[in-house]
C-alpha cells in the first residue's frame, strides 16, 4: 500500500487528539477573526471545546442559512477570516453563494484524494470541471499542484474538443463528473481516436453507478470518487479499496439528526457535519444538508480514519402541506417534547386528493394518553392537524429521513 502521508495510518486515538487540541484553537481563530463567530459563539469558552461532547454543544452553521447571511452581511455573511481584498479568487455557487480562496496552494486538501486515486507527481490531468463561477475546477486543480502535476483547463462541453486534446496530450488523468468522462470516451470511440493514455480518474459532482465504473474499467480507467463541497473542499475520498469514502485527516465530521445538532448512533443515517481548520474561512459545525452514515471497522486500505457509506440523499426534507411549510426542525422541536419517543419520521400523503399528516413514532410501547399528546404537540408546532402511528423499536426505515413526501398527483 503507498500513502500520501503518515497520518493516513496513525493510531484513531492520536488522531483524535489531535483533532480535540486543533478545535479548541479554532474555535478560538474563529471568534476573534470572523463578525459571525464572535456573535454565534459568545459565551462559550474555545478551551472548553476539548471533547465530541463539548463540539456537539455547539450551535449548527446551516448551509441553505448561507444565502440570508450574505445577503445580510455581504459578500460571505461575516464567516471570512481572510478579508475579500487578500483572496486568491472570490466564487459564485447557485444561491448565489459566495465562497473565497485564500493563498495557499491547496486550501481544500485535495491532494491527498488525487494521490489515493492513484495520480502521481509529474502525471498530466484533464480538469473537466468548471472553470467558470465555481471553484471546482479550482478545488482540483490545488490538489495538482500539490501534488506537482500539470493541468489542462478542459473544462465542460466541447466532447470533440476535449477528445482532440487527449489524443494530442496523452493525459495520464482526468477529474470531473463521471458521465462526462463517459461521454468523452463514447466519442472517442465512435470517432477511433487514441485516448489510451488516460489510465486514471477522479470524479465527484454526481453519483458514480456501478455499471459506469465497470465500462470504464473494462477501457482501461481505474476510476475513484471524492466527496466535496464548494464551501469545504474534500470531506471524504475513496481508496483502492473501494469500501466507502475515508473521511479526509484535516476535518471533524460528526453525523446528526436531521432538524438537530444531536450526534446519532455510528451506523445511523443522519445529515453530515463538517469542522474545517482553515484558517481564512474557518466553519465549525457546518451542516451540509448531505445525508450519510459511518461505516463500521477500519478501510482494508489501511487507512485508519472513519468511512462514510456515502452520499445518501438531501437531509433538508422540508415540504409544504396544505400551504404551510413544514421543516425537520419542527419534527425534532416535537421529539424533545416526548423523549420517550427514540425515532419520528412525518409522512404526508394525499388520498383523496387532500393533504394528509401522520407522525409514525418509534416506541417500546405508546399509550391513548401519549398518542393524544403527541397530536396536540404535532398541531401546536406545525399549526396544522396530523395524526399519530405508533412503531415498535426498531420499526422505522435508517435511512435519514425525518419527512416523507409520499403525495401522488
Amino acid at each position: 500500500m503507498s500513502y500520501y502521508d503518515p497520518l493516513e495510518t496513525r493510531d484513531p486515538d492520536e488522531r483524535e487528539a489531535d483533532l480535540m487540541d486543533k478545535l479548541a484553537r479554532q474555535v478560538a481563530h474563529a471568534k476573534e477573526t470572523t463578525h459571525y463567530y464572535f456573535q454565534s459563539l459568545a459565551g462559550i469558552n474555545p478551551f472548553d471545546c476539548t471533547s465530541r461532547e463539548a463540539l456537539a454543544r455547539l450551535p449548527l452553521t446551516r448551509k441553505r442559512d448561507l444565502i440570508e447571511l450574505q445577503r445580510n452581511t455581504p459578500p460571505f455573511g461575516g464567516l471570512n477570516a481572510l478579508p475579500r481584498h487578500k483572496a486568491k479568487r472570490v466564487f459564485s455557487s447557485p444561491g448565489p453563494i459566495y465562497e473565497l480562496q485564500g493563498t495557499a496552494i491547496d486550501p481544500w486538501r485535495m491532494a491527498r484524494v488525487l494521490y489515493a486515486a492513484g495520480i502521481r507527481n509529474g502525471d498530466l490531468i484533464h480538469n473537466c470541471f468548471s472553470y467558470h463561477f465555481t471553484p471546482g475546477a479550482y478545488i482540483f486543480e490545488g490538489g495538482a499542484r500539490k501534488l506537482g502535476c500539470a493541468v489542462f483547463p478542459g473544462g465542460v462541453g466541447q466532447t470533440e474538443q476535449q477528445v482532440q486534446a487527449m489524443v494530442d496530450l496523452r493525459p495520464d488523468a482526468y477529474v470531473g463528473t463521471p458521465s462526462f468522462l463517459r461521454i468523452i470516451v463514447e466519442k472517442a470511440e465512435e470517432s477511433g481516436a487514441d485516448i489510451s493514455s488516460l489510465k486514471k480518474a477522479c470524479v465527484s459532482g454526481e453519483a458514480l453507478p456501478g455499471i459506469t465504473r465497470n465500462w470504464l474499467s473494462e477501457r482501461g480507467i481505474t476510476v475513484r470518487q471524492c466527496y466535496a463541497t464548494a464551501d469545504i473542499g474534500a470531506i471524504a475520498y475513496e481508496t483502492e479499496a473501494e469500501e466507502g469514502l475515508v473521511v479526509e485527516e484535516e476535518l471533524l465530521v460528526e453525523i446528526v439528526r436531521p432538524g438537530t445538532g444531536d450526534p446519532v448512533e455510528p451506523g445511523e443515517v443522519g445529515e453530515v457535519v463538517v469542522t474545517t481548520f482553515n484558517p481564512d474561512y474557518p466553519l465549525i459545525r457546518f451542516a451540509t444538508g448531505d445525508l450519510s452514515a459511518l461505516l463500521p471497522g477500519r478501510s482494508p486500505c489501511g487507512r485508519s480514519n472513519v468511512r462514510l457509506k456515502g452520499w445518501m440523499g438531501r437531509a433538508d426534507q422540508t415540504t409544504k402541506v396544505k400551504g404551510m411549510f413544514v421543516h425537520p426542525e419542527q419534527v425534532a422541536d416535537i421529539a424533545r417534547r416526548h423523549p420517550e419517543v427514540q425515532r419520528m419520521r412525518l409522512v404526508v400523503d394525499n388520498p383523496g386528493g387532500q393533504d394528509r399528516m401522520t407522525l409514525h413514532c418509534e416506541i417500546e410501547a405508546g399509550s391513548a394518553a401519549l398518542d393524544k399528546a403527541i397530536v396536540g404537540s404535532l398541531r401546536e408546532v406545525t399549526k396544522l392537524r396530523g395524526e399519530v402511528v405508533f412503531a415498535p423499536l426498531g420499526g422505522l426505515p435508517n435511512d435519514g429521513k425525518v419527512i416523507e413526501d409520499s403525495r401522488v398527483y
